[in-house]
């Protein structure tokens, strides 16, 4: 059974700077796609940032040069670091995996796109 947990999350300042963890377990976890997704209250779930199979990270415009996504495959753990962070960061936020990786980089942009699995989310609010 997949299972996604991910943790980090906390409430911060502006400018302030958090690390998100995304814990995988119950599949091969060097033969999956992952990538980072947030949810604002009242919003639609958006892309954050993804790894393509080739290893690249892709990230949306609003976090680029501010976030960087990595994946440590020897403790089956995605990462997300958070820098600069904005009052617009404020959200929850998602890890999601995949074995389609076109799946997981189309997510990025395209909402519709659906994933097979999701964590729980885990939340991070920035205050100004």
């Amino acid at each position: 059974q997949v299972q996604l947990v991910e943790s980090g999350g906390g409430s911060v300042q502006a400018g302030g700077s958090l690390r998100l963890s995304c814990q995988a377990s119950g599949y091969t976890y060097s033969q999956y796609c992952m990538g980072w997704f947030r949810q604002a209250p009242g919003k639609e779930r958006e892309g954050v940032a993804v790894i393509d199979s080739d290893g690249s990270a892709l990230y949306a415009d609003s976090v680029k040069g501010r976030f960087t996504i990595s994946k440590d495959n020897a403790k089956n753990t995605l990462y997300l670091q958070m820098n600069s962070l904005k009052p617009e960061d404020t959200a929850m936020y998602y890890c999601a995996a995949d074995v389609r990786c076109d799946a997981v980089v189309d997510r990025l942009t395209d909402p519709y796109r659906l994933l097979n699995y999701w964590g729980q989310g885990t939340q991070v609010t920035v205050s100004s």
